[in-house]
């Protein structure tokens, strides 16, 4: 429960953390394009890859408290640095066709789910 609890609590200030930074880039950069959430994305991979490497081959992080910060915050704060990690971790696996098959086939299937939950809503 209490593992829980360090989960929802990480998610919360995440999410916070995701709405006020986009704003803030949206109020400095307009919104023209989407600054925010490409601010977002890109912090969030660096966060990722610092975290990572603090947690798994420093060890300067439990993997408890590994577990909160890069499940709870970070999936909260932004999804994009575990596709990009993900994605890291077939190349350096040597992987190449499923890492292409990960960066590629989550973007054009994204981008089709969208549309399609879209079109189901204009229904609904």
């Amino acid at each position: 429960m209490h593992k829980i609890l360090l989960l929802a609590l990480a998610g919360t200030c995440g999410t916070l953390a995701r709405y006020w930074l986009s704003g803030a880039v949206h109020g400095v950069l307009g919104r023209d394009f989407p600054w925010g959430t490409a601010v977002v994305n890109l912090v969030g991979c660096l966060l990722f890859g610092l975290i990572w490497v603090l947690a798994d081959e420093r060890q300067l992080i439990r993997a408890e408290m590994r577990v909160v910060i890069l499940v709870g915050f970070m999936g909260a704060f932004t999804t994009f640095s575990s596709l990009i990690f993900e994605t890291g971790e077939l190349l350096r696996g040597s992987q190449w066709a499923y890492a292409a098959l990960n960066l590629v086939g989550q973007n054009i299937l994204g981008f089709a789910a969208f549309y399609i939950g879209a079109a189901l809503g204009r229904v609904a």
